[in-house]
């Protein structure tokens, strides 16, 4: 809840350039629009391939992205994606997966996409090494309390693994499960494709959603500067634990475009019609899809 109140507090302070933002809605460009929501639709198709790459069997197409719809509903419900996880673990035991095996699968989809949305931002920041500054994305004297915290978390993870026997065994089954699913994965070159081809096209289409966003409401900045800005600020509030990135994401993407070059009225403006789009259009339907799914025993 903290996250929550302290962007309500910043939306209320800032109140006028949202205002002014809102007011900026009603210049869009339909077209435009209309091409982010199917490049919003598309994401669900490579978190499907995504989720299909990191397990060897295969799993029935039609349920398996109908989950990924549903699984973004419930990640609205729950901290930090665990609602997607669940779901998604849920829907791997039923189609016969052992707990063991799905666990690890989806531990290998977490990390692919990881990986895949960092060497995106890695790319584009060589390619574009002045378009953004990343002071901006983090308060002024964050970063020292921020590092703390993470290195404080670590090291408990730590000394309860080596403390804790109990920990430590259940810690390296995992890991010699997750590690056996991750070679028969990679020895099969369709799987490892679907796998990396989704991790590395999912964050690409949601930064197209918003570079088409932002085509419509005429933002002034470079599409690849505004890829940048979405992905930089992605990284930098993965770590919030707000059910679904809920005011933190918006922030974010704010402050990221107005480091970019945007004008701070327009990017709040792109930043809201990408989060109807991305976020609340789907939300209902995502609903009853998972709520069709678990009356159908699909999940």
């Amino acid at each position: 809840m903290l996250p929550l109140l302290l962007v309500t507090v910043v939306a209320v302070r800032h109140r006028s350039v949202l205002a002014e933002g809102f007011a900026h809605l009603g210049t869009a460009e339909w077209p435009w629009l209309l091409a982010a929501v199917g490049a919003t639709c598309l994401t669900w198709v490579a978190a499907a391939c995504t989720r299909q790459g990191a397990v060897v069997e295969p799993l029935p197409k039609g349920r398996l992205l109908a989950t990924q719809f549903a699984a973004g509903a419930a990640n609205h419900l729950l901290p930090t994606g665990l609602g997607a996880s669940a779901v998604n673990l849920r829907f791997m035991t039923v189609c016969g997966l052992p707990a063991a095996r799905s666990c690890a699968a989806l531990a290998l989809y977490l990390l692919a996409e990881s990986i895949g949305r960092l060497a995106l931002l890695g790319a584009l920041l060589l390619a574009f090494p002045d378009a953004l500054r990343l002071g901006p994305l983090l308060p002024e004297g964050a970063s020292g309390p921020l590092l703390a915290v993470v290195g404080a978390v670590l090291l408990g993870a730590a000394a309860g693994l080596l403390l804790v026997r109990r920990l430590r065994s259940a810690a390296v089954s995992f890991l010699r499960t997750a590690l056996g699913e991750a070679r028969s994965v990679h020895g099969r070159p369709a799987r490892a494709l679907a796998l990396w081809g989704g991790s590395l096209a999912f964050p690409a289409l949601q930064a197209t959603g918003l570079v088409l966003v932002g085509r419509a409401l005429g933002l002034s900045v470079p599409p690849a500067h505004i890829a940048l800005a979405y992905l930089a600020a992605t990284v930098a509030v993965a770590l919030v634990p707000t059910p679904g990135g809920l005011g933190s994401v918006e922030a974010a993407l704010v402050v990221a475009l107005v480091a970019v070059g945007g004008p701070a009225a327009v990017a709040t403006a792109v930043v809201l019609a990408y989060r109807v789009i991305t976020v609340w259009l789907p939300l209902l339907p995502g609903a009853l899809t998972l709520a069709a799914l678990v009356r159908l025993k699909v999940i």
